[in-house]
């Protein structure tokens, strides 16, 4: 019986070690690597099993254990620790000029020094590596014997706290190398950007402050002292920089890589996560280009981006420009156009939008944000400007992401003047004076005037968007004009305009009105689909649009339609259901309808399937296609049985790739999701003739 339980015991050591080595190569794969090559279910059960050996023979447990990822009880306090090697913080370039000095100033010195150089060593153009700047925050992580010792912040600079228990949570900072070694690596803790906005989702709903960005909930997660939370706000690392190898106390070494791009090549063989958009530019004019490029593509990543770190490549020539009393003299943070920025509120005016809802609208004082001038902002909704604070004349912060309009982030109270004014939202439309109305359990206050001048306006405008209509040229400042100068009434009256209403119009000549005109025609037969976005009935998008056609495939029979009939469709609720039905039974749009119908021709709609090839599988298209249009893609999967969904998870089967692919790309690799480029799609649904499908 001694002997059967030590063989036990020897066979559990021996699966601990196996399993424990299995899960961290997935590990490896999934968080470092991207690629999956077990679900995410087979890798819970390996957990599992390791878990449940561990506890029945807890003398096996060791500190690089997957389970050793998340335990322990809150800590009292962070312990602080001195850095065994000084953090230093970059200077700051934000425009080409001050990059170009700061190559200027290495050159100077290098030239000072040049006698101590190889002989033949010049300075035309030096390399330089360029690699993104990550909006998170700093960690410095040692290792002793290839094993995680400690994490600390930076703090100071000389001393930090330690939060080891809490990088520990993080998937893909690993518990042991790849190689046993010493070594204190840095790097950048982050959170992505869908993340925040779930977490802040949640927080929403529980009436809790927002958090303002993804950066401040990395920092607040690292420094929780329950290691709990700090797992469940799903953290994630880039590691960019060799502070120190083996017992050495001078890390400028043979032993250290030549070259800062041999440094990150070899921070990735020892296991570490690295970003992959890194650049050797020769020359600082490649510098700038590259920081051109990624102005421009930032904000595609599923992470925050705030400029470029620029670090001169060779090492032997960066411990001789050295430091300065804070800062590195050979890399610098070539920062992008700022995001945020600090402007008055002038005043807050209520927008009214096609469906009725009352949007309240911050005029600012004029201040450049990223690039453009800035006067408005948006919010909400009342409630968000009570959770805000917000009065008419403070001071904010705002943001923009992207190129959209920008958002209140935070009211800095400090600078208040006593002088500040209350707003309250309207008891009547502002438009139309009709009594503003506010649905149970919901923020959004309402005109429900469907005749109201602003509804009316708007609906318009989103008549000939690209979601609906999508009339080439034809924006909402024509819209205005038409209005404006009683040449049209409803969305119908577009179809009777004609060359000679347009041109009198201020800024049209007489081929823009050529081209108006035509564009209109082209337009008035228009796929059932289409049709129905262009309505605009109140909850009713585009894939909504998609199974009433091919349920229905005509206009005719979703009019004939009951409440039971539209709830029996796939994805359609009752308050879906409940919204086209009534819309369809008003007096004033059945009007509008008939007038509509008299003008142009609805194609014959619903999908008649072509085969069963795809039946059940889920894509995901991304970035633009050249063969066909995406709705021409969507459509062909639909003929042959499959489904177009908009977003990716662990149930989708497939994302087809186009130019310029969006974050959808970057998370279909992280959950290993199949991705096609454009050929292999088009290999798959070949020989599938699609309908003439009307943009």
């Amino acid at each position: 019986m001694l002997g059967n339980k030590k063989s036990k015991k020897k066979e559990a050591k021996e699966r601990i070690e196996k399993l424990k080595k299995l899960i961290n190569y997935h590990r490896y794969l999934y968080h470092v690597l991207d690629r999956q090559e077990i679900s995410d279910a087979a890798l819970d059960s390996l957990k599992k099993e390791l878990y449940d050996l561990e506890k029945q023979y807890p003398e096996f447990i060791t500190i690089d254990s997957p389970t050793q990822r998340v335990g322990g009880k809150p800590l009292d306090k962070f312990v602080k620790i001195n850095h065994k090697i000084r953090q230093w913080s970059f200077d700051d370039a934000f425009s080409e000029q001050e990059i170009k000095d700061f190559d200027s100033r290495i050159k100077r010195v290098l030239t000072k020094v040049k006698p101590l150089l190889n002989k033949g060593l010049t300075f035309g153009k030096l390399d330089y590596v360029c690699e993104l700047k990550i909006d998170g925050f700093k960690i410095v992580l040692t290792y002793e014997k290839g094993f995680l010792k400690t994490a600390v912040t930076r703090g100071d600079g000389l001393i930090g706290e330690d939060v080891t228990q809490n990088i520990k949570t993080i998937e893909s900072i690993p518990l042991k190398l790849h190689k046993n070694i010493d070594i204190i690596i840095e790097g950048e803790i982050w959170l992505s950007k869908k993340d925040f906005e779930s977490i802040n989702e949640k927080r929403r709903k529980k009436g809790e402050a927002l958090f303002a960005n993804p950066r401040n909930v990395a920092a607040g997660s690292i420094r929780q002292l329950d290691p709990k939370i700090t797992t469940s706000r799903k953290l994630d690392s880039f590691i960019y920089d060799l502070s120190w190898l083996g017992h050495l106390v001078s890390k400028w070494t043979l032993s250290v890589p030549d070259t800062q791009l041999e440094e990150l090549k070899f921070l990735q063989k020892c296991g570490f996560k690295v970003n992959k958009h890194y650049k050797l530019c020769n020359g600082i004019e490649e510098v700038i280009e590259f920081w051109k490029e990624w102005e421009k593509k930032k904000d595609k990543l599923p992470y925050g981006v705030d400029g470029i770190v620029v670090k001169v490549n060779q090492r032997k020539l960066q411990e001789i420009l050295g430091y300065t009393g804070k800062s590195p003299r050979f890399a610098i943070a070539f920062k992008f156009a700022a995001k945020q920025a600090i402007t008055i509120v002038e005043n807050i005016q209520v927008q009214v939008g096609r469906t009725g809802a009352l949007t309240p609208v911050v005029h600012l004082k004029p201040v450049v944000i990223a690039g453009s001038v800035v006067s408005r902002a948006t919010l909400h909704n009342e409630d968000e400007v009570k959770r805000l604070g917000l009065k008419i004349g403070d001071t904010v912060i705002i943001q923009k992401a992207g190129d959209v309009i920008p958002d209140v982030i935070e009211v800095l109270k400090d600078l208040r003047t006593g002088k500040e004014k209350e707003f309250r939202m309207p008891e009547k439309c502002p438009m139309c004076d009709t009594k503003i109305i506010k649905e149970k359990n919901s923020p959004i206050a309402k005109c429900p005037n469907p005749k109201c001048e602003s509804r009316h306006r708007r609906s318009l405008y989103y008549f000939i968007s690209k979601n609906a209509l999508n009339i080439e040229g034809f924006g909402p400042k024509i819209i205005d004009a038409l209005l404006d100068n009683g040449l049209i009434q409803d969305a119908a009256d577009i179809f009777d305009l004609k060359e000679g209403d347009i041109v009198p119009l201020e800024r049209f000549g007489e081929k823009s009105a050529e081209n108006i005109i035509k564009a209109i025609a082209d337009k008035k037969e228009i796929s059932l689909e289409r049709f129905i976005i262009a309505l605009g009935i109140l909850h009713v998008g585009e894939r909504t649009a998609q199974e009433l056609a091919d349920k229905f495939g005509s206009l005719d029979n979703i009019k004939k339609a009951d409440l039971d009939n539209l709830r029996s469709i796939k994805d359609i609720g009752e308050i879906v259901a409940k919204s086209v039905y009534d819309w369809l039974r008003d007096r004033h749009n059945q009007e509008f309808l008939n007038k509509l119908l008299a003008r142009i021709k609805i194609k014959k709609g619903g999908i008649k399937k072509v085969g069963t090839k795809l039946k059940g599988l889920k894509f995901v298209l991304t970035g633009s296609l050249d063969a066909i249009s995406r709705d021409q893609a969507k459509e062909k999967i639909r003929l042959l049985g499959g489904e177009a969904v908009e977003s990716v998870s662990s149930k989708t089967d497939y994302v087809v790739v186009g130019k310029d692919p969006g974050s959808k790309y970057d998370k279909a690799k992280k959950l290993g999701v199949k991705i096609l480029n454009e050929k292999e799609f088009l290999g798959i649904i070949e020989h599938v003739k699609h309908r003439v499908f009307d943009m």
